[in-house]
């Protein structure tokens, strides 16, 4: 499956920054409508380390509404949740009606890099899926738009993405020994996440595969997939699309305003 994605898929920068203002105000939009309706939505982003799920969520939350979405950064169980049922931690975490509630990583550690790692017996990763697959469903049943991302790039790009890293004196720290033990174990992981794709797959939770050589490309197909999600889950009670006018004079300024980061972001005064 992730052996046959096209990774060489990319989008122009500046058609990028032409299309994402009126995708982040059409979100917004979403967002608020989906508060009014009482729907909650569940959206996991996974993948391969530096792939720019990070970049991505940032783009994505930048102009939501920070009282309608919580953002969770899930970290391996710590010793007291070790005494709970393995998914306790995350009904802790659904989102309340209206919700948006953001994952980055999430449930499927257990079935990936525990597994990978070797920190879960074959035996817990394996009902690991049914469980996974039940706790979609129910969620899904209540009402919850789920969406799950998984960020695909190739090995030798993730290598140029540790050395380019590296090569930052301000941003060197963020690859670690484990980062490149992780990349040695490339073929195990990418074996781990064929399976963990192919069993957790469902008409209530799908996976969306998202060719991310290209971050451009990567950001807008995300943000396309969600728009999609929510406008069906809203149906009649989705706001309309604003007239082309009023889009443009809004578009303006919010490409102004992301080149004002852009600038800041490098450097530039």
């Amino acid at each position: 499956m992730l052996e046959n994605v096209n990774l060489k898929l990319e989008l122009k920068r500046e058609e990028y920054k032409k299309a994402m203002p009126a995708l982040q105000r059409r979100l917004y939009d979403l967002e608020k409508a989906c508060w009014d309706q009482g729907i909650p939505s569940a959206i996991v982003f996974e993948g391969w380390d530096a792939s720019g799920k990070g970049g991505c969520i940032s783009t994505l939350t930048g102009r939501l509404d920070p009282r309608g979405f919580k953002l969770h950064s899930v970290q391996p169980p710590r010793t007291y949740e070790q005494n709970y049922p393995w998914l306790w931690r995350f009904w802790l975490m659904v989102p309340n009606r209206g919700e948006m509630t953001i994952f980055d990583h999430s449930w499927y550690h257990h079935v990936l890099d525990e597994r990978v790692e070797k920190a879960a017996p074959e035996q817990a990763w394996r009902k690991g899926f049914k469980d996974i697959v039940e706790f979609e469903r129910m969620l899904a049943d209540d009402g919850t738009v789920i969406l799950k991302f998984w960020f695909h790039i190739s090995r030798k790009e993730q290598k140029k993405r540790f050395r380019k890293i590296e090569s930052d004196p301000l941003e060197s720290w963020r690859v670690t020994e484990k980062d490149w033990t992780r990349h040695e174990q490339y073929d195990q992981f990418l074996e781990a996440a064929e399976e963990m794709l192919e069993l957790t797959e469902s008409e209530f939770a799908p996976w969306t595969i998202v060719e991310a050589t290209s971050r451009w490309h990567a950001r807008r197909r995300v943000f396309l997939t969600i728009i999609e999600a929510l406008e069906k889950a809203l149906g009649d009670a989705a706001p309309a699309a604003e007239t082309a006018k009023a889009a443009a004079a809004h578009d303006a300024q919010l490409r102004k305003a992301m080149e004002s980061i852009d600038h800041s972001e490098n450097g530039e005064v």
